[in-house]
């Protein structure tokens, strides 16, 4: 089904009954990417979007992490959901944040898994190699393959929202989260470290941590069935 907003097509599919939980991807996926999940726990309703430009949904040059919250309230809206889970990865955690804080009413539990949004920890090594690319830029050498490779990967049109993205640190928001909230990290996960899953956990009142061992950015693809007996208890609990 798709569901249009700005002008733009957004891919997405509504199965199950019960109260409605909702998966937020990380950036490059889709929301096929929650498959293993929502199949091992078939007694849930799942609403499952592509955010674009990712699987079946349209192109964006210029949204921001804001866009993409607003997106998805409104996709709420169009389906009448009033009172919903979001389940969170990666730069789906920097949407499920925006929106949990800013509508409140609308968020009953929240999941956060390898959340990004945290602002990171920067040393020696990453300010001279940003210095370094600033001064070969401005003596008129372009250099090559800056970037993680998400940001490699992108259109040229995309970079610049890419950036915006990255940088925009939600720290200030995570304070107003009412909703119950499981935070999910990889103990090896060297994209959103652990120490932004700590940094979470003491913004967010109430908030319950789980570090997960032998497991990276993508834990829940590396222990599934642990991550799913977490989310099912979770979302279980106090109903």
């Amino acid at each position: 089904m798709f569901f249009k907003y700005c002008g733009v097509s957004i891919s997405y599919s509504l199965t199950g009954k019960g109260k409605v939980n909702i998966f937020l991807h990380g950036w490059g996926q889709n929301g096929e990417a929650f498959n293993k999940i929502a199949n091992q726990m078939p007694k849930f309703k799942w609403l499952k979007l592509d955010f674009p430009p990712f699987g079946e949904s349209g192109d964006v040059k210029d949204w921001s992490v804001f866009t993409y919250a607003n997106m998805v309230i409104s996709l709420c809206e169009h389906l009448k959901i009033k009172k919903c889970n979001l389940i969170c990865h990666s730069f789906g955690g920097r949407v499920g944040i925006l929106i949990s804080s800013l509508r409140p009413e609308l968020v009953h539990k929240l999941v956060l898994i390898s959340s990004a949004g945290m602002k990171p920890k920067r040393g020696i090594k990453y300010y001279a190699s940003v210095y370094k690319f600033k001064l070969l830029k401005f003596l008129g050498f372009m250099p090559q393959n800056v970037g993680s490779k998400d940001y490699q990967a992108l259109p040229e049109q995309m970079k610049k929202m890419f950036v915006g993205i990255i940088n925009t640190f939600l720290e200030d928001y995570c304070s107003l989260i009412q909703a119950k909230t499981l935070i999910i990290f990889g103990k090896n996960d060297d994209v959103t470290p652990v120490y932004m899953a700590k940094r979470l956990k003491k913004l967010i009142a109430g908030s319950q941590l789980e570090i997960i061992d032998h497991a990276g950015h993508f834990c829940y693809e590396e222990r599934p069935l642990k991550i799913i007996e977490m989310i099912s208890r979770f979302l279980r609990e106090g109903k």
